[in-house]
């Protein structure tokens, strides 16, 4: 994926989110889809605009809205482009890790950064919580040594990545089945980006392979040691999922629009799906309550002792795999009601269409929370 550097034509402090996304999103949206432009201008302008800064406390710059206000802000993204939402869900996940972590002083080094922008963070989990939970081997290994960590090893994609970005990861540490947490700078020594693959959609999300060889995790950017590491993923687990449910948001309000606009010159023809605008907004309307009930709990329990109730981690996944759902037959049902103009490169049906398959098959796929919603229920 390639990153395109773009100079913002307005000042963010001249803007509200809204202004901001029709200034400098909109007309970016065909090159960030069809050429990889990376949107970091835009992302660290929305993070000088407070768009980040719900994922942080306040002692740390942020507002400390937590999780509704990091999902309104990501729908409002995901409503005009799907790659740059599912950026602000990386960068706000990894706040969100550190946030949670007991290290005071990854707190107060990383998140007044992460809160406004100035530094850009990615999460790279996947190969972590597919591992745990015996989908997939573990890519990374840490060994301990003095003072910290060392790991090695390679991650195939990791989201929202640049040299002077950071991101977290975990991986199990030699001679002991448990977990690490740790943040990586991508400029640190041993560390490298890699160039790879090229995806039919989210292109331009700075995806990158990482290769450890030889790379020194200081007990500074330790979130979690193995001893830790149990609780620490319960913390962040239901939030990493229903964080996601912004971006569905996002693209099927965008779907709804789009279902309606064809309407006006289609409805003779139109009737006839089997999918119709009043349908897609009762179910959008669920989804979004759902959600608003959702956050602050999650929120909660989040910096509670107690296990997260068995109840209230099913209650996230069906959410989540129900957003996943109504993606995809909003973004089909999108591209069916546009029709012939909807198939044309450039056209935003068919960008939806490949964009809601991203969020059904982005970890935890749509598979994966089958067979978790099934583990826990049988």
């Amino acid at each position: 994926m390639t990153a395109t550097a773009h100079r913002l034509a307005t000042s963010p402090a001249d803007l509200d989110l809204q202004g901001l996304v029709a200034a400098e999103l909109v007309p970016r949206v065909t090159a960030i889809d069809l050429e990889g432009e990376y949107p970091e201008a835009f992302l660290r302008a929305l993070g000088a605009l407070g768009g980040f800064a719900d994922a942080v406390a306040p002692e740390h710059g942020g507002s400390g809205r937590g999780l509704a206000g990091t999902i309104d802000t990501m729908a409002t993204l995901a409503a005009t482009c799907l790659s740059t939402a599912f950026t602000h869900w990386c960068h706000t996940a990894c706040a969100r890790y550190v946030q949670l972590s007991d290290n005071a002083r990854a707190r107060r080094d990383l998140l007044p950064d992460l809160a406004a922008g100035r530094l850009l963070g990615g999460t790279g989990l996947s190969n972590t919580l597919k591992s745990a939970s015996g989908i997939e081997p573990f890519r990374l290994r840490a060994r301990p040594v003095a003072g910290g960590y060392v790991v090695d090893g390679t991650l195939p994609w990791v989201s929202n990545l640049g040299d002077d970005h950071v991101f977290v990861t975990g991986c199990p540490v030699t001679g002991d089945d448990r977990l690490v947490f740790f943040v990586v700078h991508c400029d640190q020594p041993g560390f490298r980006l890699l160039d790879g693959a090229h995806f039919t959609a989210l292109e331009g999300t700075a995806t990158r392979g990482c290769r450890f060889r030889g790379v020194r995790i200081d007990e500074a950017r330790v979130l979690a040691h193995p001893d830790q590491s149990a609780r620490f993923l319960q913390r962040i687990q239901p939030g990493l999922i229903l964080g996601q449910v912004g971006m569905a948001l996002g693209l099927v309000r965008d779907c709804l629009r789009l279902v309606e606009e064809a309407g006006r010159t289609l409805a003779h023809v139109n009737v006839f799906e089997p999918l119709q605008a009043a349908e897609l907004a009762e179910r959008l309307s669920g989804l979004e309550n759902e959600v608003t009930v959702l956050a602050p709990e999650v929120d909660r329990v989040a910096t509670c002792d107690d296990p997260v109730p068995e109840a209230l981690r099913l209650r996230v996944l069906r959410c989540r795999l129900a957003a996943g759902e109504l993606a995809l037959a909003a973004a089909q049902a999108a591209m069916l009601h546009q029709g012939a103009r909807g198939y044309l490169r450039t056209a935003t049906a068919q960008r939806r269409l490949r964009e809601a398959y991203f969020i059904a098959i982005v970890t935890p796929a749509l598979k994966h929370l089958r067979r978790e919603i099934a583990r826990l229920e049988g």
